[in-house]
């Protein structure tokens, strides 16, 4: 069983060319999302399109939401909605503590009312998992570590283990040497890059050649160029094989 993934999204929040970061991970078939930007189906299914079979939401075993910015979240809605009134399921939804806390009163004005005027919750959508930064959080045939970053709102960047190999996905955050370090035991690393609050490409690629050798680009704006060619940017929509 090998561990593979499909960067469904590699832009950041005002990207005009990329879908916002979205990554599917694949292990023995079976399908994990990590993030879910709006218009996910679409996403999907541009995003997957190398496949035999275009991805699509029942296909995933979870969905992993790393932070509620819109621009990893804005899709959760859709999924509900579709979800329980398409394929009458209730998907499971794995987050950090202090990101499912708020959840709900993010997707409640929209969700909370049904077409028969009854109140509704969370649970009455999804089949809610808490991360837990103590231990690894086993998800079918993920085993999923969880670490907070320095955002302005609770986020977590990943380590995922399938198949005897390990995705480390940073999500958002400045440069963090200790967060570097708590992802460098993963076989590919996927590290944000960007300014102001984000990982400038500058200090990545001052990092260690074996690190940077096991590391990938994602969240970066449309007129990013990595000057030195150090660090190679994600393409979107390519499937990796680690």
């Amino acid at each position: 069983m090998a561990l593979s993934f499909i960067p469904l999204g590699v832009g950041d929040a005002f990207s005009a060319r990329h879908y916002t970061s979205c990554v599917a991970v694949e292990a023995d078939g079976r399908w994990l999302l990590v993030d879910c930007p709006h218009p996910i189906r679409k996403v999907l299914r541009e995003g997957s399109a190398s496949l035999p079979a275009p991805l699509d939401l029942p296909r995933f075993d979870a969905f992993v939401l790393t932070h509620l910015h819109s621009d990893h979240s804005s899709g959760v809605e859709g999924l509900g909605f579709y979800a329980r009134y398409i394929v009458n399921t209730r998907p499971v939804l794995a987050a950090h503590p202090a990101v499912a806390g708020r959840l709900w009163e993010r997707l409640a004005p929209g969700m909370d009312e049904n077409d028969h005027a009854v109140r509704q919750t969370l649970s009455d959508y999804f089949d809610l998992t808490l991360l837990d930064e103590g231990r690894p959080v086993r998800i079918g045939q993920f085993e999923i570590s969880c670490r907070r970053t320095r955002h302005h709102v609770p986020t977590v960047a990943l380590r995922i283990r399938a198949g005897g190999k390990t995705l480390g996905i940073s999500s958002d955050t400045p440069f963090d040497p200790a967060l570097i370090d708590w992802l460098a035991p993963a076989d590919l690393i996927l590290h944000e890059t960007g300014d102001g609050i984000h990982t400038s490409y500058g200090r990545l690629s001052e990092l260690p050649e074996p690190v940077r050798r096991k590391m990938r680009l994602i969240h970066f704006a449309d007129d990013f160029q990595p000057a030195n060619g150090l660090i190679e940017p994600l393409v979107q929509g390519r499937l990796y094989h680690l």
